[in-house]
């Protein structure tokens, strides 16, 4: 079994956003992750990868304070953030989640402008800086288009790009997306996977994603958690996290990794399955 990582120092009290000793369910007789502590890199794009149901969007969800630890706690800068009010944490952290419902009736530029609510007050109104983070937001997605559209009446993979639009017109120092490329054809996956490396690049966001695909995980990720049965089995870059026996030990599954000849990232191939007909063959 591959070694648990050394938790970073970021989750003691210095910059960033992490969780200490956090135990998270959705009923307090079956917790999903158990006494986790580790803590995302302060301008890094992490990508956390592991097995159906192994906790990955569980601890995303915590790290928005969608859901509360029965224990622990998440920390923003050293501050537990269930001490935030919410537009003070909203200001400083997106979440993109898995499904998301779009009120009826509702048109693409409104859903996006609603990513601007948490920079509202009663001393701060609607403003031309609101109005230029929505459409910069909105044309970075391709979604500028789609404008005075339903949000209704668009497919899947449109309504997808339009939820990325508004969490980016959030504009916030860490972006959390839960499965950004559901629902995306190929190149719209990624389009919105260098859509996060262009955000990172340019204006320093933290970026944390949970994705299916290791392959994409390696070549857009700075780093790589891996998770299995609710804890961290690896977290890392991602030639330290992807190789052949983390993979085996996370997903069950005999691959072979090679190197990108493109980006020189790990690239996962699984090892063939004998056919049930070889079996038993002499």
């Amino acid at each position: 079994m591959a070694a648990p990582p050394t938790p970073s120092p970021h989750a003691s009290g210095t910059p960033g956003l992490g969780v200490r000793g956090v135990r998270l369910s959705y009923h307090p007789a079956h917790p999903v992750i158990e006494d986790l502590t580790t803590a995302v890199t302060p301008g890094a794009v992490t990508m956390i990868v592991g097995p159906n149901a192994c906790g990955k969007s569980t601890l995303l969800r915590a790290l928005s304070r969608v859901i509360s630890p029965d224990a622990g706690q998440v920390v923003l800068d050293g501050r537990d953030i269930a001490t935030l009010a919410p537009k003070q944490l909203a200001r400083r952290v997106g979440l993109l989640a898995q499904s998301s419902i779009a009120p009826a009736g509702i048109t693409v530029h409104e859903l996006v402008a609603r990513g601007r609510y948490p920079h509202q007050s009663i001393l701060h109104q609607w403003s031309a800086a609101d109005d230029e983070a929505v459409s910069e937001a909105m044309e970075r997605t391709h979604v500028d288009v789609l404008a005075a559209r339903r949000v209704s009446s668009l497919s899947g993979g449109q309504r997808q790009r339009v939820w990325v639009a508004m969490a980016l017109a959030q504009r916030t120092d860490v972006l959390l997306l839960d499965e950004p490329t559901t629902y995306l054809d190929l190149a719209h996956q990624v389009d919105v996977l260098e859509l996060c490396r262009e955000l990172n690049a340019e204006l320093g966001t933290t970026i944390v994603a949970v994705l299916h695909d290791l392959n994409q995980a390696c070549r857009y990720g700075d780093e790589v958690i891996a998770m299995r049965a609710g804890a961290i089995v690896a977290h890392g870059a991602p030639s330290e996290v992807v190789t052949a026996q983390v993979v085996e030990e996370v997903f069950g599954l005999p691959v072979q990794v090679i190197s990108d000849p493109l980006t020189g990232t790990p690239l996962v191939l699984p090892l063939p399955r004998p056919h049930p007909s070889s079996r038993g063959r002499t």
